[in-house]
């Protein structure tokens, strides 16, 4: 996905209807809008270039489903052309729905630490702009707390291996807007596709947050 230089932050006009996407996963059959099975969890995970990151969770034992979209930003419904502009200030983002008996959300934490530098701000490698930027977006007060406890507990580690301080940005989610159709799954629509997802290298250990 080519860079994009970061904008100014101020927001782009919403619109009120939804971006035209698919209702089912295009690997695995699984709905990507909800209705979800009670018994799944949800979480949003930003680590620059959406289409790496998601293959990166379904691939993942105990995920039902994933889908791309944008979050964290100030207009409904931006297009990949508004929030590629800066404009937006929306992250590109992946919406994980995952089965907790089966995957621990710390596994996924560690999983979203270890896979992408954290320390870069508004970039992820040679993505440069404020959609590529490191986050984490929760829909309930527990999941928000664990992952800033596992910021903190990645922090030294990364820091004894000479990277600085963790820029991402842990929040609870807004509304999440999924992305245009053509994003979805776009790696195995797209097996050649373009993938800047990289780590630091550094590992978190067996837990980076509290049991």
């Amino acid at each position: 996905m080519p860079p994009v230089a970061n904008g100014t932050n101020s927001s782009s006009p919403s619109r009120s209807n939804a971006l035209d996407s698919q209702a089912q996963h295009f690997v695995n059959g699984q709905r990507i809008k909800p209705p979800f099975p009670d018994e799944t969890e949800r979480v949003l995970f930003a680590m620059g270039c959406f289409w790496g990151a998601e293959r990166l969770f379904w691939e993942f034992d105990g995920v039902y489903s994933t889908a791309v979209g944008y979050s964290a930003g100030a207009s409904a419904n931006p297009t990949y052309e508004e929030v590629c502009s800066g404009l937006t200030g929306h992250a590109e983002a992946v919406l994980v729905v995952f089965h907790p008996e089966q995957v621990e959300y710390d596994r996924l934490l560690r999983l979203f630490w270890e896979s992408h530098d954290p320390t870069q701000g508004m970039r992820q490698g040679a993505d440069v702009g404020t959609q590529y930027r490191s986050g984490i977006y929760t829909f309930d007060e527990g999941h928000l707390e664990t992952a800033l406890e596992s910021r903190r507990r990645y922090q030294p580690l990364l820091n004894n291996a000479g990277y600085g301080n963790i820029t991402t940005e842990i929040r609870l989610a807004g509304e999440f807007f999924y992305a245009e159709d053509y994003h979805q799954q776009y790696l195995a629509k797209n097996p050649n596709g373009y993938c800047g997802l990289g780590g630091t290298g550094v590992a978190c250990g067996t837990r980076i947050a509290p049991s």
